[in-house]
């Protein structure tokens, strides 16, 4: 690792057993600064327990782990107050109201003369009208959004978030992806763990596949669909044609042909390569290539 610029993060071979269950299987990568970084997989893939060792909640068995450049294996109390972390499960807060729980955790910081940016968060995280509302009475959806300003509180370079927007509306999780996106303008990096395929492709400019604690890929969204999709198109005809032979050609039936090709294909590229005459297609069909399909055949693959 280059000690002059060292990234916000960077994993070395992680590995996490519970007894004889294998949970992180030699994990290792990177976030670099001002990077939104998806890890997705199945449930138990190991996304859970890599937030939960970065955060120094559970130990590693073996491997590094570095926080801007400092082991947490060893005394990294500064690297650790540059980090923010909004876990999955809803934390509670009994009686307080929500400013009340954002000055408690600004004092924990040690922050003063907070009032500012305080309100700031409140407004941005659309809970200004319910800032004096007690913590119980809120929503799951307004408790998410507490949780994210609570982890923003001190300002943190990196941000872990373990399944974010799990269980809230389709509106609030909208709102809470374009929130996330002017984070990263702000150069904030984002560690994000999540099971939407689509909020991954939205936020994300890479994205590690992890299954049964291993690391399968990790590489940009736009390559992990070029190299692991594929474009479907049917083409419907007039007449129902002969018996045809061709490497793109996956099903034929009756006047329906179905072909599978490479997800930068262009149409009019792909319509020269079958040299079918365009006064016999009367309809066409495109699915086109995507990071869900990708996802499906990487966790096909078997390990090597």
């Amino acid at each position: 690792m280059n000690r002059s610029s060292p990234p916000p993060l960077f994993i070395d071979c992680l590995t996490k057993k519970y007894g004889s269950f294998l949970a992180v299987d030699k994990v290792s990568f990177k976030v670099t600064p001002g990077e939104i970084l998806g890890l997705l997989g199945p449930n138990g893939a190991g996304k859970t327990t890599i937030i939960s060792t970065i955060m120094t909640l559970q130990k590693p068995t073996s491997g590094s782990i570095y926080l801007f450049g400092s082991n947490i294996n060893k005394k990294c109390t500064k690297s650790k107050a540059l980090i923010g972390f909004i876990p999955q499960e809803l934390v509670t807060h009994g009686f307080f109201n929500v400013e009340q729980v954002l000055y408690f955790q600004a004092h924990l910081y040690g922050i003063q003369n907070i009032h500012p940016y305080i309100h700031y968060l409140l407004k941005k995280l659309s809970l200004w009208h319910y800032r004096k509302r007690s913590v119980h009475e809120l929503s799951g959806g307004m408790k998410k959004r507490l949780m994210i300003a609570k982890a923003l509180i001190h300002r943190p370079k990196l941000l872990l978030l373990d399944e974010p927007t799990a269980g809230v509306d389709i509106e609030l999780r909208h709102s809470l992806w374009d929130f996330i996106s002017d984070l990263k303008k702000e150069n904030i990096s984002i560690l994000l763990t999540t099971h939407y395929i689509e909020e991954a492709e939205k936020l994300c400019s890479r994205i590690g596949i992890l299954k049964d604690g291993k690391l399968k890929r990790i590489d940009k969204v736009k390559n992990l669909i070029k190299n692991h999709s594929w474009k479907e198109i049917s083409l419907i005809l007039k007449d129902i044609p002969p018996k045809i032979s061709h490497p793109l050609l996956i099903h034929q039936k009756g006047n329906q042909l179905d072909f599978r090709v490479p997800p930068d294909m262009v149409i009019q590229e792909f319509l020269r390569k079958i040299s079918i005459p365009y006064a016999q297609i009367i309809d066409l069909f495109i699915k086109r290539a995507t990071l869900e399909k990708a996802m499906k055949n990487i966790l096909k693959e078997q390990d090597s």
